[in-house]
């Protein structure tokens, strides 16, 4: 997930009661909610397919969302502890408590960075093996709006506050009314999900306004939290009847074209529920399509257009052999120990000479389009008759 919608986690969670274990519980559980994205530091050392490589890794294991969970309490009451023997006092931090509410807020962080279609490995170093929940897009306007929510009219005691809570609930209404691209979500499921945002803000500003907050307190935070927990429910159920009717089209594709289907998956657009984006291979290629959860639903969340089924063939012959070839590139081989759905195609027929072998995970992107480290393009030589 985004770092806002980690950051919220870990501030509401302090709320609903952590923050009663020690001084400075909301500011550890903050940190510890965002620790394991320390790993994107890596794109600065070794550049950006380095940090594919790296990126959701040790720092999202079990391991080392420990490790983390622990560090940071433990950073924060010696720097306590130091200022403390320096103006002569009594350290405030317990570090006990301080320790266990950091454990939970990291904990957090790859949970949440599960139900999205990116993935994690926990089982880092043993095992490099991925896990993908697929269901929440790795932003979610519904989650940071009730998590955001929550925080804002439990943490807006002061006006300062109630200025940055302004400032990033307008950047995130740009974002999602003026930037978000139609593609994401569908042209309604984005209507829908900008008029439920603006509605909220709304909401949220009159019951700030009324002192609603000073009446509710501390299950504010658990109503919250509680919300999320039956929104992955919710979209545990939607998932599992798109993913059947991906499987449904792909089977019926396949048979349509002689062809064995072997997988299919069904994940999260942004903002929608109904709409789910699909990919799914055959011993033959690899197709993309979207689904509904139900017949209407589909022909309405794309505007009463046919949704067309992309086709990406296998290389076969003389362009398998080059793009076993392009596979040996150590960049090529990052993406495609990253990618879920891998393809592979050969540009034009420039052989005898060199050939521009294209790769792509189709969950993000297709052959040939520039979608940062989701998408490469490697020449090789051909080979020699």
């Amino acid at each position: 997930m985004d770092g806002l919608t980690h950051s919220l986690v870990g501030l509401t969670s302090a709320k609903a009661g952590l923050e009663r274990l020690s001084p400075y519980t909301a500011a550890a559980c903050i940190l510890a909610a965002n620790a394991p994205d320390i790993d994107v530091v890596s794109g600065f050392f070794g550049g950006r397919w380095f940090l594919l490589q790296h990126h959701r890794g040790i720092t999202h294991s079990i391991i080392g969302t420990l490790v983390l969970g622990i560090l940071i309490p433990s950073i924060l009451f010696a720097i306590e502890r130091a200022v403390a023997n320096w103006r002569k006092r009594r350290p405030a931090i317990r570090y006990r408590g301080l320790l266990l509410a950091s454990l939970i807020a990291a904990a957090t962080h790859p949970l949440m960075d599960w139900t999205n279609n990116y993935g994690v490995r926990p089982l880092l170093p043993w095992s490099g093996r991925w896990f993908y929940g697929d269901l929440v897009f790795i932003v979610d306007p519904y989650l940071i709006l009730v998590l955001g929510g929550a925080a804002f009219l439990l943490t807006s005691d002061r006006r300062w506050k109630v200025v940055i809570w302004s400032l990033v609930a307008l950047i995130f209404t740009i974002i999602l009314v003026l930037v978000s691209p139609q593609r994401a979500a569908g042209i309604g499921g984005l209507t829908v999900a900008r008029i439920i945002w603006l509605s909220g803000v709304g909401v949220l500003l009159l019951a700030r306004s009324l002192g609603l907050q000073k009446r509710v307190g501390k299950p504010l935070a658990f109503a919250a939290l509680a919300f999320v927990l039956v929104y992955w429910g919710a979209l545990a159920w939607a998932h599992r009847v798109a993913y059947h009717n991906a499987e449904a089209k792909a089977t019926a594709i396949a048979l349509q074209r002689n062809e064995r289907f072997i997988r299919a998956a069904a994940m999260p657009m942004a903002a929608n529920p109904f709409r789910w984006l699909c990919v799914a291979e055959t011993d033959h290629a690899m197709y993309r399509f979207f689904v509904g959860i139900n017949e209407q639903s589909s022909a309405v969340q794309t505007d009463g257009d046919v949704s067309p089924i992309e086709r990406y063939e296998k290389p076969t012959g003389q362009a398998e052999r080059l793009v076993t070839a392009a596979s040996r590139d150590p960049r090529a081989r990052i993406l495609l120990g990253f990618a879920r759905f891998p393809i592979a195609r050969v540009e034009g027929n420039y052989c005898p000479g060199q050939a521009l072998v294209q790769f792509a995970d189709l969950r993000y992107t297709e052959p040939g389009a520039s979608r940062g480290n989701f998408s490469l393009s490697v020449p090789v030589d051909c080979p020699a008759p």
